[in-house]
């Protein structure tokens, strides 16, 4: 069969990615699912540097803790390339094409800005993952809104995109995508501003058709699992048998984002 792909997409940084993306593609391979990665951010690199600071402190520490397998895009002789064939394109359906048949789930983390890369990668998405931090920001990103009332006046430059690929699967004759907009960094309190987003992306995922899901909060925990390579699911391998309130209602959010995706063959029992 083949692999499930899943995007984490958005095109402005800092919104979470790739620590949404981290944290799925772990509980996936603690499920028992193969687990292949693919980091499209050539500069900054944050999900390969972070499985790479996991393998670094699994061998210094003696632990063998469960990990996605990051791919590198291959190199293509640009003399190979067709008549007005990207090179991008090539290097990224030939690391797909690799992948195939090796593993259940491809998980594949954009850059947080727009680029062929990422624009290819969303075409190939089965399910989309485009984490939000909760502030009209990064709302633009996907809706132009009328500032007195709110109201929408129509999709901004990363939903017209998502658009492009849907597009492009119809014509391949694709399954269409399963987009899922995550809300992270949403406030505990109930504020007027946070209400007027909630309406605003229910709002907009009717129009333009995501499913809402729920994300991390702005938690101490994830900044701090990064330089070791850990997530939240990890903490009993390392012997941590008593969590505090804000681990636990952190661990809960990985639950329920990962249960919020509807992968299939998934059940989430962690």
């Amino acid at each position: 069969m083949a692999a499930h792909i899943i995007v984490f997409g958005n095109e402005k940084g800092g919104s979470g990615k790739s620590t949404n993306c981290m944290h799925v593609a772990t509980a996936l391979v603690r499920a028992g699912f193969t687990v292949g990665a693919l980091d499209l951010d050539l500069r900054q690199r944050s999900f390969s540097r972070y499985c790479e600071n996991r393998v670094r402190f699994s061998k210094k520490n003696g632990l063998s803790l469960p990990c996605p397998e990051i791919v590198e895009l291959p190199e293509v002789d640009p003399a190979s390339l067709g008549a007005g064939e990207n090179i991008y394109d090539r290097r990224l359906t030939e690391a797909v094409a690799g992948m195939e048949g090796r593993f259940d789930f491809i998980v594949i983390d954009c850059p947080g800005s727009h680029t062929r890369l990422s624009q290819v990668a969303h075409s190939l998405a089965d399910t989309l993952v485009t984490p939000l931090n909760d502030s009209f920001i990064d709302f633009d990103l996907l809706a132009r809104i009328e500032p007195e009332t709110q109201k929408i006046i129509g999709p901004s430059v990363y939903a017209e995109m998502v658009w492009q690929a849907r597009q492009l699967r119809a014509q391949a004759g694709l399954t269409p995508i399963d987009w899922i907009v995550v809300r992270n960094r949403v406030g505990t309190q109930r504020m007027h501003n946070k209400k007027k987003i909630t309406d605003a992306v229910e709002a907009l995922a009717k129009r333009i058709g995501f499913r809402v899901a729920p994300g991390f909060s702005e938690r101490v925990i994830f900044r701090e699992l990064f330089p070791r390579g850990l997530t939240l699911l990890d903490l009993g391998d390392l012997g941590v048998k008593n969590l505090n309130i804000s681990n636990i209602a952190a661990r809960q959010e990985v639950r329920e984002l990962v249960k919020s995706l509807r992968l299939p063959g998934v059940e989430v029992n962690f």
